[in-house]
């Protein structure tokens, strides 16, 4: 039985109630889909009624003009290279340039969109009114708030934000909170348990919030929400999924759950993550690019996305019987890294959802859904790097019988927003041979036809300008339409500092962001390269400090790129001086590679452009009432403990109990054998003290003891 034992004060006085660290279990089937097989709809229909009217043309006019936008551009780029001469390396260039431009013609066409809802003030739907009252709950929804080595007190901080957010609406009864540890950490797993049972009593709530934690985290994140929806999916109609950055409001909590009981046919509702509480350079970029370019792109994709929406894995209203019924994820065939669990889950559940026939909703307008960006650039490229996997996994799941074209759409463009790094860099390289190609390499001007006049191999210099010119401004099109769009919403342009100070801050973005670009180009390529190659990427936790990192480990991390930026700058200074100025802010952004990273990773840089007004978002100007929740109770000192798990165990009575009562039933006959529980035991009998048994155990070892009552009963036993 799951039980714990409440505490008093810091947790080390004598236990006074008892009560469940999980509930009853409500098991609901979940079955690993067959992807090669057609689904079963249950006798729904594939058209959901929640599809926005004439949403066929609304999907026409944004691909449409984007392909017609990329015909135009092709041509005009035929132009440039003059097609009559025609060579391999100028129609490598062609066809590299036509994937390049159909992916931000793409963007271009979709932010007209969002620029034309955000106008209209769209983004919601589904009888959601933001400033209506409260409606009132029938069903039970479960938080879930999946940790992997976390910082305790940073995922509780959060948690108690909501968990206060959620008794001010009055529906707090409506929602259980679920902490689903996947911590292999020893010492971290006993820091969650004792800030669960911290939170338990600074709350008040014994009933509303439960903790487990996996032995073994199979299947990472995906596997952790499923083995949750097989153990208790039964008791819950809904759950919102959350990451350990994860903040909600408590009313929009209420009203997406109230959207999907008004919304039968919906089996899922994304809102829109605004990034917060970020304080080096690159976090506060990140979070002003997502609060004042992020509503643009996403009520753009909402518009034409229609029921067939995307889902970004955490900060979503799911129904979890359309989840257990459509979104057991299977194992790809072959090996690591393209075989195996499925890394990006998110994208591959919506899509198996609306394969079974349940509209899959984005509602961008809907604030009140915060999370927190990386603290640099250096943390985004790890991140990066598994995502990349994930993402590149896809192929396989692409051709899945019966996947909505538009489900397809979204794991090709998840491909190719990582593909598309590799192919600027060859884009880029191809450029420089064939400019050295014209001023090395004696053209052929009559070839082997008798022609009356020469033909002069060339590029059109005019023509070139004029495509650069009209790139730049489609690329750069989105971010004028989301000022635009800002200065029709006077409170949030009060947010970021007024219309001089917010234009400031997008000259600024936009300036560091493209000296960042080619860094980013190269991290992406090398990741792409390195998962071709066959290399897994791992499962690390995420940083989420202030991004400070030592100027030595950023010069042994960014070396090459500044090597590589001074070959190529060598190499067009060599074609010609014209070529050497066009690539300048590529070779700029190499050059500088340690010095930006540095920069974009400093407190100081961030916190003095905020002085100066610049880069500022409505959460820090005038924060949420949730946000300021969470960093009260982020600022709250931590109980005085050992940081080392045993000797946390060794001195806290009421923490050991509660241990105790939370480890998995005894290993039965026939189950199978924890190598590491083993070697762990019988180390633990050989050892003479605890300190003996700490330099004996591997952390495996020691997490695998302290999963064991045996092994436990040893340790303790053990004199310190």
């Amino acid at each position: 039985m799951d039980t714990i034992t409440a505490v008093s004060g810091t947790g080390s006085a004598t236990p006074l109630t008892e009560f469940p660290a999980l509930p009853p279990g409500a098991p609901l089937a979940m079955e690993a889909q067959d992807l090669r097989a057609a689904p079963d709809l249950h006798g729904r229909d594939r058209v959901s009624e929640t599809e926005p009217k004439l949403i066929a043309l609304r999907r026409l006019a944004v691909i449409g003009s984007a392909l017609a936008l990329t015909g135009w551009g092709a041509y005009q780029m035929h132009l440039v290279l003059d097609a009559s001469g025609a060579s391999v390396l100028g129609v490598i260039m062609q066809v590299l340039f036509v994937a390049l431009f159909l992916w931000i013609a793409l963007a271009f066409t979709s932010s007209i969109a969002g620029f034309f809802s955000l106008l209209t003030r769209g983004g919601l739907g589904l009888g959601i009114h933001p400033d209506g009252p409260l409606p009132a709950l029938r069903t039970r929804t479960a938080l879930l708030m999946p940790t992997y080595n976390e910082d305790p007190h940073r995922v509780m901080a959060g948690l108690r934000a909501i968990h206060a957010s959620l008794r001010e609406t009055g529906r707090a009864e409506a929602f259980d909170i679920f902490i689903l540890s996947d911590t292999t950490n020893p010492d971290v797993w006993v820091a969650e348990e004792a800030a669960f049972l911290d939170l338990r009593r600074e709350t008040g709530d014994s009933t509303h919030i439960f903790y487990r934690r996996r032995a073994k985290n199979i299947e990472r994140k995906a596997g952790n929400v499923g083995e949750w929806v097989r153990r208790f999916g039964g008791a819950y109609p809904l759950m919102v999924t959350l990451d350990a950055d994860s903040v909600m409001d408590g009313r929009t909590l209420v009203r997406i759950a109230a959207a999907m009981e008004r919304n039968p046919e919906v089996g899922l509702i994304q809102t829109l993550p605004v990034i917060a509480g970020g304080t080096t350079l690159f976090a506060r970029m990140q979070q002003f690019a997502g609060r004042v370019y992020g509503p643009l792109i996403a009520h753009g994709i909402a518009w034409w996305h229609g029921a067939a929406s995307n889902y970004w894995g955490h900060n979503a209203v799911i129904r979890t019987a359309a989840f257990a019924e459509q979104a057991g994820l299977p194992h790809l065939p072959g090996r690591k890294p393209f075989g195996g669990h499925i890394l990006s889950h998110d994208f591959v559940e919506a899509a198996l959802m609306r394969r079974g026939g349940w509209a899959i909703h984005m509602v961008p307008a809907l604030l009140g859904s915060y999370e927190e960006s990386p603290p640099s650039l250096t943390d985004v490229a790890i991140r990066d790097r598994r995502w990349c996997q994930g993402n590149l996994q896809h192929y396989k799941v692409v051709p899945t019988k019966g996947l909505h074209w538009l489900s397809r759409l979204h794991m090709l463009m998840g491909i190719g927003s990582y593909v598309t790094s590799p192919l600027w860099l060859v884009f880029l390289l191809v450029g420089i041979l064939i400019s050295l190609q014209a001023r090395f390499v004696r053209p052929e001007y009559f070839g082997d036809t008798k022609t009356l006049y020469p033909h002069w191999p060339q590029v059109d210099p005019v023509q070139a300008k004029f495509m650069f010119i009209a790139t730049m401004g489609i690329l750069l099109a989105p971010k004028l339409f989301a000022y635009i769009a800002l200065l029709f919403d006077r409170a949030t342009l009060r947010g970021c500092g007024g219309a001089l100070r917010t234009a400031a801050s997008i000259l600024v973005e936009t300036l560091i962001g493209g000296l960042i670009a080619p860094i980013a180009m190269l991290i992406q390529t090398s990741g792409v390269i390195s998962i071709l190659s066959g290399q897994d990427s791992g499962w690390n936790a995420q940083r989420r400090d202030d991004g400070r990192i030592p100027l030595g480990v950023i010069a042994r991390g960014y070396w090459r790129f500044t090597v590589f930026g001074l070959i190529l700058g060598g190499c067009a200074w060599t074609v010609s001086l014209a070529l050497f100025l066009w690539m300048t802010p590529v070779l700029l952004g190499l050059v500088l590679a340690i010095p930006l990273a540095a920069l974009t990773a400093s407190r100081d840089a961030g916190l003095a452009l905020r002085r100066a007004g610049l880069l500022l978002v409505p959460e820090e100007t005038t924060p949420p009432d949730v946000l300021v929740k969470a960093a009260h109770a982020l600022a709250q000192p931590e109980p005085a403990r050992p940081h080392d798990a045993l000797a946390a165990l060794r001195a806290d009575g009421t923490l050991l109990a509660s241990h105790r009562a939370m480890l998995p039933p005894p290993r039965r006959a026939g189950d199978p054998i924890d190598a590491d529980c083993l070697v762990g035991l019988l180390k633990l009998q050989e050892a003479r003290s605890l300190a003996d048994a700490e330099t004996r155990l591997t952390p495996k070892e020691k997490a695998a003891a302290l999963t064991d009552a045996r092994s436990l009963d040893r340790l303790i036993a053990l004199p310190g």
